[in-house]
């Protein structure tokens, strides 16, 4: 008695492939800012904001979080951003100073190089979100408009998560601690 043994079909090794991507683009939740010839010129990924609901900081600040990819052959640099939660809305820095982290505003925009990404994280560049409107508890939403230089402006929701990975500080003028 002789065995027939078939090797996967292409179809289903393609099956594979594009139920793999879709799942990878699940775990991010992405906006994008298109060419007039309606290509991705900016993407936006794995955006969210840091609850003040319950926290012992002051619930009048907080920073928003997010992955920006650049799919042009040209510098990208996100200028602003605004949501109707703040009354105030800057791009910031974690920069060192007299031994500890401050928090700043980063003068010039956030630069994302070409065919590149820039990281907006706890502990480094970030949005900071002032003069809130009202707490941000754990499951809200938050609708962010990013302007970015050389395309139109990106609109991205981002769910309100806990965070207690840094012991970060938020005032008015800079911040301390370690975002």
């Amino acid at each position: 008695m002789s065995v027939v043994r078939s090797k996967p079909s292409a179809w289903l090794a393609a099956l594979l492939v594009l139920a793999t991507a879709g799942s990878l683009a699940a775990c991010g939740q992405r906006s994008q800012a298109d060419s007039p010839t309606g290509e991705a010129t900016v993407v936006v990924t794995d955006a969210w904001v840091k609850a003040t609901a319950g926290s012992a900081e002051p619930a009048n600040m907080t920073g928003a979080f997010l992955r920006l990819r650049n799919n042009t052959g040209s510098e990208v640099t996100l200028t602003s951003a605004t949501t109707d939660v703040a009354g105030k809305v800057e791009i910031h820095e974690t920069v060192p100073s007299g031994g500890s982290m401050v928090m700043r505003r980063k003068q010039g925009g956030l630069p994302v190089p070409p065919h590149g990404t820039a990281t907006l994280k706890p502990g480094a560049d970030h949005i900071m979100l002032m003069k809130l409107k009202r707490e941000l508890a754990p499951g809200d939403e938050v609708t962010l408009t990013l302007r970015l230089s050389g395309t139109g402006p990106v609109t991205v929701t981002a769910p309100v998560k806990e965070f207690t990975g840094a012991d970060e500080t938020y005032h008015e003028h800079g911040a301390s601690g370690g975002n």
